[in-house]
């Protein structure tokens, strides 16, 4: 065990509370989510930001020594990588994204560049016992992750979010949902259930209005799979509903088709019963008319209105609306009509902001 000095620790440990100076072991178990310090061994002019625990993106510089956390990334526009399965002070690994996740580099995304080469300084170690100095491996969260888990929404209304591919417009769609809600006096709580850890989407919920936010990683999953992405979803949609929201805005981050567990999510027919509506984002026309007739035909689920890039202009409207029979509305140009039809979709009606109550 020996003392680190801290530069940068990233997003996916902000449930440890660390501070500048840490203690590292040699032994490093690796296993998804246990977290380590790693020196950065290069300089990249793009890509060259990672997420602190408090919400603000930082410049990565050679010499650095980050905390992150280990763990896989099936990024289709990032990078790709997988989980080592040993690892020892000064062996090098790759920081995946911008969340601070730790892994073996696969494949790399030319508009990225190559990624942040980081040589291994040990495992973070976490003190649970008072008045011993005992460390044991710290993790993105303690909190453990039940795969069998029953769900109960309490009737709250549930707006799910799914989109074609990344950067498709889901979370500017969230956003836009979540600030209308609250505009007509709702109280909105708000999560992401899939994807890699990245905060970054959330906190933008949280500041549109959402009253509470969570997100996979606080059940210490770094980027979820078709095996967890389910379990995490109901996990999810019972801890916002035990709030008692008036309704729930949820983005399921990646693709219909992708590796973190959107299908999933959408066979799982417990969950889709408590879906009450259902928005689709796009890049383009083909892409909406393709992503409904998935939604429809893969998993018997009718969307209540195509947003994204698609609908930024009249032409892209005009094409959905014909080809696909489904409302098109852009989340930036039209929120407030995006918001007052699903509000009045999920059974909400119009309401005005509630009394001062």
């Amino acid at each position: 065990m020996r003392s680190v000095l801290v530069d940068k620790i990233a997003s996916v440990a902000v449930q440890a509370d660390l501070g500048q100076e840490i203690r590292v072991s040699a032994d490093i178990p690796c296993e998804e989510g246990v977290l380590i310090a790693v020196e950065v061994l290069n300089n990249k002019s793009r890509y060259n930001t990672i997420e602190l625990t408090s919400g603000r993106m930082a410049e990565v510089k050679k010499g650095d020594v980050v905390v992150g956390a280990l763990g896989h990334r099936k990024a289709l526009f990032g990078y790709s990588g997988h989980l080592p399965t040993q690892l020892a002070p000064g062996d090098i690994v790759q920081l995946l994204n911008l969340g601070g996740v730790i892994g073996i580099c696969d494949s790399i995304n030319p508009s990225h560049g190559d990624p942040f080469n980081c040589k291994v300084l040990g495992c973070v170690l976490d003190f649970p016992y008072l008045g011993q100095r005992v460390g044991v491996p710290a993790r993105v969260s303690t909190e453990p992750l039940k795969l069998d888990v029953p769900l109960d929404t309490h009737g709250v209304p549930v707006v799910a979010i799914a989109g074609t591919c990344m950067n498709s417009g889901k979370t500017a769609a969230a956003c836009a949902i979540v600030s209308r809600f609250r505009h007509n006096g709702l109280t909105v709580d708000a999560f992401k259930s899939t994807g890699v850890a990245l905060r970054r989407d959330i906190l933008a919920m949280e500041d549109s209005g959402a009253r509470h936010i969570a997100m996979f990683s606080d059940f210490g999953i770094c980027a979820t799979t078709s095996k967890n992405a389910p379990a995490l979803t109901r996990s999810l949609l019972n801890e916002l509903s035990d709030e008692k929201p008036d309704a729930i805005v949820f983005e399921l981050g990646d693709g219909l088709l992708g590796a973190y567990g959107v299908e999933a999510i959408l066979r799982d027919k417990e969950i889709v019963k408590r879906i009450t509506a259902m928005v689709l984002c796009a890049n383009d026309p083909v892409g909406a008319w393709g992503g409904a007739k998935l939604l429809r035909e893969e998993f018997g689920i009718e969307p209540t209105v195509i947003s994204g890039p698609a609908t930024d202009n009249q032409v892209g409207i005009d094409i959905i609306r014909e080809r696909s029979n489904v409302a098109a509305l852009n989340a930036m140009t039209s929120s407030a009509e995006l918001g007052d039809l699903l509000q009045a979709s999920i059974g909400l009606g119009s309401r005005t902001a509630k009394a001062s109550a």
